[in-house]
């Protein structure tokens, strides 16, 4: 895994967030936050991670022109759910970027993926999480069930800063996040403040960093909070 020199990391950070900012997404975006390795002033950065915080598409806000009756474009693409979990005038100007999960439904975090990453190669060492809850919402979440799981490698690392939020870009953040300025603590020392014991912090935080190292290429993850 040969990671990211600083410059390129933070260079596709700012692109997405102009993405974010200048093109119709497939479902509402709230947040983007970086976190891991990137915030913590790391050059090379072995592993980008990045969170988006999104809306659960309740109702296709799509053109009338675009949105069918019935809320479904799935004939025409092969793939169920377009104009129910994606939007469907989005599915209509960016059809590269659709994707399906599994069970062939429009899966939005995967949707998302392929159109805010860009041209991205399969080793590059990337992580992608989405999620309808904000970041530090789903940082506690994301403890609370390790804990009653006792499986740490799930855990969402809580070292993070926003970059945008309902509109706002965040200039400041960015420039320190270039910089390296943020002073940002251990992961053991930030899961002691979030609530787990010493002895439980310095065993999560091995758990977590081991299964980041067995990761390749590009991972995106999406949870419903």
């Amino acid at each position: 895994m040969s990671g990211f020199e600083r410059r390129d990391a933070v260079d596709r950070l700012e692109e997405l967030v102009d993405t974010v900012e200048e093109e119709r997404m497939p479902v509402p975006v709230r947040e983007v936050w970086a976190f891991g390795d990137v915030a913590l002033g790391l050059d090379p950065v072995d592993r980008l991670d990045i969170y988006l915080t999104k809306d659960i598409l309740m109702r296709d806000d799509s053109d009338s022109d675009t949105a069918t009756t019935d809320g479904g474009m799935g004939d025409e693409y092969d793939i169920e759910g377009v104009g129910k979990s994606v939007r469907a005038d989005w599915a209509a100007e960016y059809p590269e970027y659709l994707r399906a999960n599994a069970n062939g439904h429009a899966a939005p975090e995967r949707c998302l993926a392929a159109h805010l990453l860009g041209e991205v190669g399969d080793d590059d060492p990337i992580h992608f999480e989405v999620c309808n809850a904000p970041f530090e919402d789903n940082v506690t979440q994301r403890l609370r069930g390790a804990k009653l799981r006792e499986d740490y490698t799930q855990l969402l690392d809580p070292r993070g800063v926003c970059l945008w939020a309902e509109g706002t870009r965040s200039e400041e953040a960015m420039r320190k996040l270039r910089e390296g300025e943020l002073a940002l603590p251990t992961l053991s020392s930030a899961l002691e403040m979030l609530g787990l014991d010493g002895e439980e912090a310095e065993t999560a935080a091995r758990d977590l960093h081991a299964w980041r190292e067995q990761q390749d290429g590009v991972t995106v993850r999406g949870d419903v909070v």
